[in-house]
């Protein structure tokens, strides 16, 4: 199968690398950098210089495959290949779109006679030698047309179509939270035996609990690599933590349909503390416990 790739970040170029690599699919791959389309030229991939001779090097009816970072720089491409592409040609967008998008995009675009699938893609940098795991939304059609290149991204039995488009984004939004909340329990299990009196070995609690406990999982193996590499006290990395927007989607959805998620909402609040966004909420109950007991207050060199 040919296919059209637009995208060869971290994940796209390990995409492009993957398909030639497992595959006997031809890939005509496009990125800004010049340095990104020489690597996926040197995997197996055909470069090309713009989204239009992308295009025109793919046989009808083409299939592109747009791996972009979310928001305008999806939404721009889309539109262009919107311009470009023809009825029966297919757009696939495997970044994190919000579902909304993918809807709407989706209606735009079946005006015109293209096709559009969404797939929320799971893996990160791992997804290269253990696959991605894929959750698909689209018409059934293109979806069977593009089954051949999902069997090759995902391990055995690793992608699913949920829906019409925009279903599998949903999911993978969801997938998100859920991973917000699984990363917050580590999180604060793991401090509170860092700070215990006694002399735990993180990386060895991490590595334990992945041999028959019903907390294993791949994310308790990444704790164990992290404490492996770091160190006990990871005195190398900031306590920031920074969000991509699906945990704010997943608790927007939740309230629209009337389901409690607490777990998910404060993983996502505490990670805007963990960037000091609280720091004003902190000093004025400083200053109401100083108000109304008296307690003393901790006050800034500039402070009255």
């Amino acid at each position: 199968m040919q296919l059209g790739f637009v995208g060869l970040g971290k994940m796209g170029g390990n995409m492009v690398h993957r398909i030639h690599r497992d595959s006997d699919h031809q890939v005509i791959a496009f990125d800004f950098s010049d340095d990104a389309v020489k690597a996926a030229e040197g995997h197996g991939a055909t470069g090309a210089g713009s989204l239009e001779e992308l295009v025109s090097k793919l046989e009808a009816p083409r299939t592109v495959w747009v791996m972009v970072p979310a928001g305008d720089p999806t939404e721009q491409t889309v539109n262009k290949l919107g311009e470009l592409l023809d009825a029966g040609d297919t757009i696939v967008d495997g970044g994190n779109t919000n579902w909304h998008d993918d809807v709407r995009r989706a209606g735009e675009l079946d005006a015109k006679g293209i096709h559009y699938i969404d797939v929320g893609t799971s893996g990160g940098v791992w997804g290269l030698e253990v696959g991605y795991c894929m959750m698909v939304g689209g018409h059934d059609e293109s979806v069977q047309r593009l089954a051949p290149i999902l069997d090759t991204l995902a391990p055995p039995d690793g992608w699913r179509q949920f829906g019409d488009a925009g279903a599998g984004h949903f999911v993978k939004m969801v997938h998100n939270g859920v991973e917000y909340g699984i990363m917050q329990a580590y999180a604060e299990g793991f401090d509170l035996m860092h700070e215990s009196r006694f002399p735990v070995d993180l990386k060895e609690v991490a590595g334990l609990w992945n041999r028959g406990s019903v907390v294993r999982s791949w994310l308790c193996e990444l704790a164990e690599r992290a404490f492996d590499e770091e160190g006990n006290d990871l005195e190398g990395i900031r306590g920031h933590v920074s969000d991509s927007g699906e945990g704010r989607w997943t608790i927007i959805d939740a309230i629209d349909h009337d389901v409690p998620v607490p777990v998910i909402t404060a993983a996502l609040y505490a990670r805007f503390y963990s960037r000091g966004n609280g720091d004003y909420t902190n000093r004025v109950l400083a200053a109401l416990r100083n108000q109304f007991g008296g307690h003393a207050v901790e006050r800034t060199s500039g402070g009255g």
